[in-house]
């Protein structure tokens, strides 16, 4: 099937396999698929951390290694720890086969909705949230970071051709404007707000939700919920390195072994962690142009999640 076919089959339904609940829709593009959670292998206690793109990821992937292994030394790079499902770089039975070796607990990354992912009461699901101007500038500057023609080898799907790039704030105001379904541009603010809002309205109590700025104000008060809910227990006497060894500039100083770039798709790693801070999206936007951002978000999301999602 070529790319353009499997596209137009995107948003058909598939049969969620194995003991899952329900059934999922399949979120494709360039290099994502999530068809690839299709059989996936479940065990007792697996992690799944489900995001959009730049909203805290890697940060919380890192919080989970910090507590499954107690140290802060890990014993492979993040990337070889904590894979990426859905990304098409690598053939998805190399990354199962990684899985299945695996002895201690597993903790996978996914930026699929957890509508689009088989959800199984043996595994956590942690969906990180992040305010979504902040993440789409974020992504932005993530954007010129990506080596395109290395995604291209990777993938088979050809580079596009680039236009010259609008400044930041002329990119944000489109990407808040532009209306496109979760399935056809997941890292879209409908996407985002699909993705959370899914996430939301689960009544489920394996599925727990994670807001960047909670991690920011209070980093060790996070990773205690986090070890509570995730049933870990952990030397209080290594906490305090714990903590620090999930701090930005820490991750910042690890950046080669913590970036998700085991096959070379970012061109400079240290990059990847660009500020770890908040405000800096609502501040690149006139009063006009924060006010129909935050029309379209009232109007697309439950009012208790647009007021968690920007307190």
């Amino acid at each position: 099937m070529s790319l353009a076919e499997s596209r137009t089959s995107a948003s058909r339904w598939l049969s969620a396999p194995g003991d899952t609940v329900g059934r999922v829709r399949r979120y494709l593009s360039d290099d994502d698929d999530s068809a690839r959670w299709d059989g996936f292998p479940f065990r007792e206690g697996d992690i799944v951390i489900s995001t959009r793109s730049k909203s805290g990821t890697t940060w919380v992937q890192m919080i989970c290694a910090l507590l499954i292994f107690g140290s802060p030394d890990l014993p492979a790079p993040l990337p070889q720890l904590s894979p990426w499902i859905d990304h098409t770089v690598e053939p998805v039975a190399d990354v199962l086969a990684r899985l299945e070796a695996q002895q201690h607990r597993r903790f996978v990354k996914t930026h699929t909705p957890l509508d689009g992912i088989p959800v199984d009461d043996r595994a956590t699901y942690l969906v990180v949230a992040r305010h979504p101007l902040d993440m789409a500038l974020s992504l932005y500057h993530q954007g010129d970071n990506i080596d395109r023609e290395r995604m291209a080898e990777l993938t088979g799907v050809p580079a596009r051709v680039s236009a010259p790039r609008p400044s930041a704030h002329d990119w944000l105001v489109a990407w808040t404007s532009r209306s496109s379904s979760a399935l056809e541009s997941p890292d879209s603010l409908d996407g985002v707000l699909h993705h959370l809002t899914d996430a939301w309205q689960r009544d489920a109590a394996n599925v727990v939700l994670v807001h960047y700025a909670d991690l920011l104000a209070d980093l060790s008060g996070q990773m205690r919920r986090l070890a509570a809910r995730l049933g870990l227990e952990v030397n209080p006497v290594r906490w305090p390195a714990l903590v620090e060894a999930a701090t930005f500039a820490r991750m910042q100083d690890r950046a080669p072994d913590l970036a998700p770039n085991a096959l070379g798709v970012l061109k400079d790693t240290s990059r990847f962690f660009r500020s770890g801070t908040s405000g800096g999206g609502s501040a690149l936007l006139s009063p006009d142009e924060r006010a129909a951002y935050d029309a379209k978000v009232r109007a697309a999301a439950p009012p208790d999640l647009v007021a968690w999602l920007h307190r």
